[in-house]
């Protein structure tokens, strides 16, 4: 029997498969046992029940028979054992751009719940690579990495539009701030801070460049932009294009080194994080021998060596934050913007669920770029609007300019009433700078006093080595520490030495520390006590938070790290520069 015709494109995606197997992938193809765990993971198939085509399972299979049938023992001996199947046709590869772009943003919410370890998101990345490298791929993404390839950005601004736009930011940030000082350096070589952005915040949104330049200025920084090598986005992590990926990867650490900067710090952008911190020195095949970081982590850095300060008062409204996939599920940043928020914001609710478990904003894996999937995309993101909804809050917070956009599309499409904004946007907001001030004299009245002398702080929690931990810091500066270990002693203790501010486990045996803090807020003599929720279940929270119920002073989730502590408490108990 003659072999069936195979058209060129086809052969190339099969040959092209081989090459880029590696450990990962092939035991991500061959460890899924069809369970089904993945399939209520999916935002896709949540707003489309009736379809199995959405299911992770399903879609990964229309990549696993090519795998089983051409580089796996049993699909070459049993092939209708193991649903071992070939392509032929530039038609199928169609169908397959069809699933791998249009049915799946790669969000991986699919992967960290999966038994068997089946990263699906990585070898959909891979067969989007294998359709990119014979020309099938949606329009969008062609054009993008394009733009990528040839201007320098995945937007295709040019240079003279990046200067100006820049330059226009850095005369508002010294108007504003009345000193020469405050302008945006670029190409200052020698410094401490190289700062790079999304070029969406050019094109788009370059009130972000100044409110991160008013930070810097604020933390008395030596920092610049560069001119070349600027865009810290990356499409090649979304085509799957490695090629791609590490070019844009090199011109950004090749600048780094070209500035001789100590740090590239990163705009917030959740695919950006990723594909120039995580991924990129593989893509580029570049020893990084300089600190990389997000700008989120920048700032919170800032306001805890009190390089800065800012008043959360200055950001009314209630405000919930949206994980970005790339950001926290991919690279595990989930506590530091929640840190953040909490010293920026005095009403933070979290949508649920939240960090590795949140869903996507629809937008992720280049869908923005892909209008031809948009109808689906946005029936998809019912899913999310009905988590924002739930929350009631007004402002939706996100480290990510792809997810800004995502969101922005849902809440206009299902009408929610709700802004979409960053960070850095709310930490300018509540920027305290006095004009007239020299940098370096409002850092050193920055600096937080270091004693809780003359304050009585009780410790309820049932972990002894917590308890033991907070006392031991509490004391260290100043303290008289009172400790009880569950919640029927807490609320006795409070009842006898009615101290300053109470620290609070809600998870205990016994009476629980919901229930210990309804109690206190009943109760004419202790509703006075402050109260700093302090717990290693944050989906407590909303026993507390959900209720019709004054809400505590403070909220830390562990584990806590000793400065952070005594920030929060400082500013519970207004005591030094903390004081209001």
């Amino acid at each position: 029997m003659a072999s069936r015709p195979r058209s060129y494109k086809a052969q190339k995606v099969i040959d092209r498969l081989g090459q880029k197997l590696n450990r990962q992938v092939v035991g991500s193809l061959a460890a899924c046992v069809h369970c089904g765990m993945c399939t209520e993971s999916c935002h896709y198939v949540l707003a489309n029940p009736d379809d199995p085509t959405f299911a992770p399972a399903y879609k990964a299979d229309r990549l696993r028979k090519l795998f089983k049938r051409h580089y796996d023992w049993t699909g070459r001996v049993l092939p209708w054992w193991v649903n071992a199947q070939s392509v032929y046709t530039d038609e199928e590869l169609q169908e397959l751009k069809d699933i791998v772009f249009g049915k799946c943003t790669n969000c991986r919410r699919c992967s960290v719940n999966c038994p068997m370890g089946v990263d699906f998101a990585t070898f959909n990345r891979m067969a989007r690579g294998l359709l990119v490298h014979v020309g099938i791929m949606p329009e969008g993404v062609a054009a993008v990495s394009k733009d990528q390839w040839e201007i320098g950005n995945q937007m295709g601004v040019l240079k003279e539009d990046y200067l100006e736009t820049v330059e226009w930011m850095s005369d508002e940030v010294v108007d504003e701030m009345g000193d020469d000082k405050a302008a945006i350096p670029m190409d200052k070589k020698d410094v401490n801070i190289v700062y790079t952005i999304n070029p969406r915040e050019i094109k788009y949104d370059p009130r972000t460049i100044a409110n991160a330049a008013k930070i810097f200025y604020a933390a008395g920084e030596s920092w610049t932009m560069p001119s070349e090598g600027w865009d810290m986005t990356n499409f090649g992590l979304f085509s799957g294009d490695d090629d791609l990926g590490g070019a844009v990867a090199r011109r950004v650490y090749d600048k780094v080194h070209d500035l001789n900067g100590k740090i590239l710090v990163m705009s917030e952008c959740g695919h950006g994080y990723r594909s120039t911190r995580c991924e990129g020195p593989n893509w580029a095949g570049y020893d990084i021998d300089f600190e990389m970081e997000s700008s989120v982590v920048t700032m919170l850095r800032y306001i805890k060596e009190g390089r800065i300060r800012v008043d959360k008062s200055k950001n009314p409204g209630a405000f919930t934050y949206h994980d970005s996939c790339n950001f926290a599920r991919s690279c595990g940043m989930f506590e530091e913007p929640r840190e953040l928020l909490n010293l920026v914001t005095n009403d933070f609710r979290e949508m649920y669920p939240n960090r590795a478990e949140n869903y996507c904003c629809t937008g992720g894996g280049g869908a923005m770029s892909m209008a031809e999937y948009t109808p689906q995309r946005l029936k998809s993101a019912k899913v999310k609007a009905d988590q924002l909804r739930a929350t009631g809050a007004k402002y939706v917070v996100t480290s990510c300019h792809n997810c800004e956009d995502g969101l922005n599309d849902l809440i206009k499409h299902y009408k929610l009433d709700m802004e979409v904004t960053q960070l850095v946007n709310l930490v300018a907001e509540a920027l305290i700078v006095d004009k007239k001030e020299a940098v370096a004299e409002v850092a050193a009245k920055a600096a937080p006093a270091a004693e809780l002398a003359g304050y009585t702080i009780l410790v309820v929690d049932d972990e002894p080595d917590m308890r033991e931990f907070l006392t031991t810091v509490l004391e260290d500066n100043g303290a008289t520490v009172l400790t009880a270990a569950d919640g029927d002693l807490g609320l006795e203790m409070a009842r006898t030495h009615k101290p300053d501010l109470m620290t609070l486990d809600l998870s205990m045996p016994g009476t629980d520390g919901a229930k210990v803090y309804e109690t206190m807020r009943k109760e004419h003599d202790l509703k006075g006590i402050k109260v700093c929720v302090v717990t290693g279940k944050p989906e407590l929270r909303k026993l507390i938070y959900d209720r019709d119920i004054q809400r505590p002073e403070g909220y830390l989730d562990k584990p806590i790290a000793e400065d952070s502590l005594l920030l929060n408490l400082r500013k519970i108990l207004e005591v030094g520069s903390e004081k209001s």
